[in-house]
């Protein structure tokens, strides 16, 4: 299984991005997916998640109603979309599948065994 992260750049506070994850060597469907983030000196948080086969969405307390994931089953693609941003979510966000975690250990990063390679979100003020 593999990950490719992809969308990331520099974008003025108040602005939007979308980034796409896209899994290869298994369904993503039979996956649930994440992104999550490590800002410059901090540790690595969840944002947005969508869980397998129901693709309920889940988000962070701070991204709701901002951020938005979604699936695209037939691209075996997740995209996250990213509104109204701001300058403290300047980040490298990864994103993360499994695909036996149960809902309760979705938010843990240590719960997802594959990772792809990041990509960088700047916020400028």
């Amino acid at each position: 299984v593999q990950l490719q992260a992809s969308g990331g750049g520099l974008v003025q506070a108040g602005g939007s991005l979308r980034l796409s994850c896209a899994l290869s060597g298994r369904t993503s469907r039979q996956s649930t997916m994440a992104w999550f983030r490590r800002a410059p000196g901090k540790e690595r948080e969840f944002v947005s998640a969508i869980f397998r086969n129901s693709g309920s969405p889940i988000y962070a307390d701070s991204v709701k109603g901002r951020f938005t994931i979604s699936r695209d089953n037939a691209k075996n693609t997740v995209y996250l979309q990213m509104n109204s941003l701001k300058p403290e979510e300047t980040a490298v966000y990864y994103c993360a599948a499994d695909f036996t975690l149960i809902l309760s250990s979705v938010r843990m990063s240590r719960a997802y065994d594959y990772w792809g390679q990041g990509t960088l979100v700047t916020v400028s003020s």
